[in-house]
């Protein structure tokens, strides 16, 4: 993906924001309307929603059988319902599971060649839609609304993968004067966060002797630039941390 962005930035002198791909949701809203979701950002308000539907496929695995094991217990940490396994020869399975296509689009590749040491294959085909209990996780950098980092998942998962989420951005935004409070939530319910810590500054270092007053006036007025800083400022995201959103497992141990 960097390499892709890299070449496209260079090549045609664009300026790119990559953000983790999407499925297009079918959303029952409480008025009986059905509502076309294809980014979370416009996914409506949750007190609206009365039933969130998203596209399954039926995703066909063909391994060497010692691998099984492995491929089941990741296509089960992706919400995938196990269907058949059977035996292509005498050495070779193909495992079949009806999986939601979201679970599919962004690492799963990448994680059956990896648990498979390159000997796997998979195809999938589109088998329509199927209701979840699914939400929308927002992202709020210094309580302000950060919709390309928006995603939809399942309730079950929210919580991990909030705190999943607002760990990696903490490590990836770089600091500011101010502390810089990042928050995940679903709808009005903040389900995690963390805070960048300010830059320190010593403001005491010139100010030599004992004399109390001083020091606290030099402090106090610290103090008040800080608020106002973050009041007033604006925090500059990494491409990096747009990427994050890619590299979240919802299946690993938190």
């Amino acid at each position: 993906m960097e390499i892709v962005q890299e070449r496209l930035e260079r090549e045609y002198d664009l300026d790119l924001i990559v953000t983790a791909p999407s499925v297009v949701y079918h959303v029952n809203t409480t008025k009986g309307e059905l509502v076309i979701v294809d980014t979370p950002a416009r996914m409506p308000d949750a007190s609206a929603i009365d039933s969130v539907s998203e596209p399954y496929v039926a995703l066909e695995i063909y391994s060497p059988k010692d691998y099984s094991g492995a491929l089941m217990e990741l296509c089960q940490t992706r919400r995938g319902e196990y269907k058949d396994l059977t035996f292509v020869t005498s050495e070779r399975i193909s495992l079949k599971y009806d999986i939601p296509l979201s679970e599919v689009i962004t690492d799963f590749f990448d994680e059956v060649k990896s648990r498979t040491k390159g000997y796997a294959s998979l195809e999938y085909k589109p088998i329509g839609y199927r209701t979840n209990k699914l939400v929308k996780l927002d992202i709020l950098i210094n309580e302000e609304l950060a919709p390309p980092l928006s995603v939809v998942v399942h309730q079950d998962a929210a919580h991990t993968l909030g705190k999943r989420l607002t760990r990696a951005l903490k490590e990836l935004i770089p600091r500011q004067q101010f502390k810089v409070p990042i928050q995940a939530a679903v709808g009005a319910k903040i389900v995690a966060s963390s805070t960048i810590n300010a830059l320190r500054k010593d403001v005491l270092a010139k100010c030599y002797g004992g004399d109390i007053s001083r020091k606290k006036k030099l402090l106090n007025k610290q103090a008040r630039g800080k608020k106002r800083m973050k009041t007033m400022g604006k925090v500059n995201v990494p491409q990096e941390a747009f990427m994050a959103v890619l590299n979240l497992n919802v299946g690993e141990d938190d």
